[in-house]
């Protein structure tokens, strides 16, 4: 058809100027995921915008941060390293000690296995593992004799497989379990290789040099070189801000005050940090006299979702809106957690129609209690002590007015849109 009269062809510099922000955005959706998924392999969605965007990724990252990226051909590897070591609020979910030396004892048995491998025999590498008598001395055994041990080597595959160290190829872990099947897995060797993010291995100690705590290891594991300049100082400390930052829900000034130079630093630039890391990773920041937090409106870049559907999530926000008018009555003091499943329970007349049916059986206040302020702590809205839960600055952000019912059968709560809003 011929082109009408007049007609122009469209403007080759709004095409580039369109082209460019498409670019820009595909590069930020990358960065995101990639701070969601450190350990990425081919099958995630977001792998193909990295590997487009591996240079700029890897200059950002190694420039704010600190952090090392590399990216091979089936799998890249964001080697992010934590600013706190002593925030035990991270790891996989429901992973004890002991899990975590199966987790460890399975990924050196996967690390000297055929490139395919049953679980049945990963069992069997594991029994060989776990009798070093070493192991025996402190207390450790595995026997795969019991169903509860059975179930704890599911675990662990199934947590490789959601890393992507392991591809199901056939059968059903639950079925080796019940001891009437097993199943196959393919070993991916690269990301395998890449599960350990320290900055040295642990087998690099003599035995006789290793060190002996759990909190030295760690900073022995982690320990960067900085060098021994003025610029050199104030490098390590803009990495370690825009660690936490990235890492944490919100950065409070009182956790700075045993390093005066770090807490100088940030005070004064923590306007500029703020502006860098929002507008590359999408965020926005809310700075307060308490500190700084950048938010995501999307709530995607968390781990634990804050307003969410579920009995979990409704009495965690029930239990902030508690604390929160606590510390408002009597602030500076903790609240008991006997105090909190009390709170608990007294709310069941009034919400628990709308909750499962365990949460309303007699007792159960108590695990509710419990899983609320485990995730306020993982949020850094509540600070956990012997004493309790002592309430943070950020918590205040979730004071919720009265619930209030609507057609649908379900509670909606006023205000919970700006509650969304302060995700932290």
């Amino acid at each position: 058809m011929a082109r009408e009269a007049g007609a122009r062809a469209p403007d080759a510099v709004q095409v580039k100027d369109v082209l460019a922000r498409h670019r820009e955005d595909e590069r930020r959706d990358a960065l995101r995921a990639l701070l969601m998924c450190p350990l990425m392999t081919a099958s995630h969605p977001a792998f193909h915008a990295v590997r487009r965007h591996e240079r700029e990724l890897r200059d950002w990252f190694s420039q704010a941060a600190g952090w090392i990226l590399h990216v091979e051909r089936d799998c890249a590897r964001l080697y992010k390293r934590p600013a706190d070591l002593a925030d035990a609020t991270r790891g996989a979910d429901e992973f004890d000690r002991r899990r975590y030396i199966l987790f460890c004892l399975a990924c050196a048995a996967l690390e000297r296995a055929e490139p395919q491998i049953t679980l049945r025999t990963l069992g069997e590498k594991l029994l060989a593992l776990a009798a070093d008598p070493e192991l025996g001395a402190r207390g450790f055994t595995f026997t795969l004799d019991s169903h509860h041990e059975r179930r704890e080597l599911v675990a662990i595959c199934r947590y490789l497989l959601s890393l992507g160290v392991l591809l199901r190829v056939a059968g059903d872990e639950d079925a080796f379990v019940s001891k009437v099947g097993d199943a196959l897995y393919d070993v991916r060797r690269r990301a395998l290789a890449g599960l350990l993010a320290a900055a040295r291995g642990p087998s690099t100690w003599a035995p006789e040099n290793a060190p002996a705590q759990l909190d030295e290891r760690l900073a022995a594991l982690t320990e960067e070189f900085t060098p021994d300049s003025e610029e050199g100082r104030r490098t390590a400390m803009r990495h370690h801000l825009a660690r936490r930052l990235l890492d944490d829900p919100v950065v409070y000034l009182d956790e700075l005050d045993e390093r005066p130079a770090l807490r100088a630093y940030f005070q004064n630039q923590r306007g500029a940090l703020a502006a860098r890391l929002g507008e590359a990773a999408g965020l926005h920041a809310e700075q307060r006299a308490e500190g700084l937090a950048l938010v995501d409106d999307s709530g995607e870049l968390t781990d634990v979702a804050m307003p969410a559907a579920g009995t979990a999530s409704h009495v965690t926000l029930l239990v902030a809106e508690f604390l929160a008018a606590a510390g408002r009555a009597q602030p500076g003091t903790s609240v008991s957690e006997a105090a909190v499943a009390e709170a608990v329970r007294g709310l069941i007349p009034e919400y628990g129609r709308f909750w499962a049916k365990a949460a309303r059986e007699p007792g159960a206040e108590t695990g509710l209690a419990a899983n609320a302020l485990a995730r306020l702590a993982m949020l850094r809205l509540v600070r956990r002590e012997a004493a309790g839960a002592f309430p943070l600055p950020a918590l205040a952000r979730f004071a919720l007015g009265d619930a209030e019912l609507v057609a649908r059968k379900r509670t909606s709560t006023k205000g919970a849109e700006r509650a969304q809003d302060a995700l932290f």
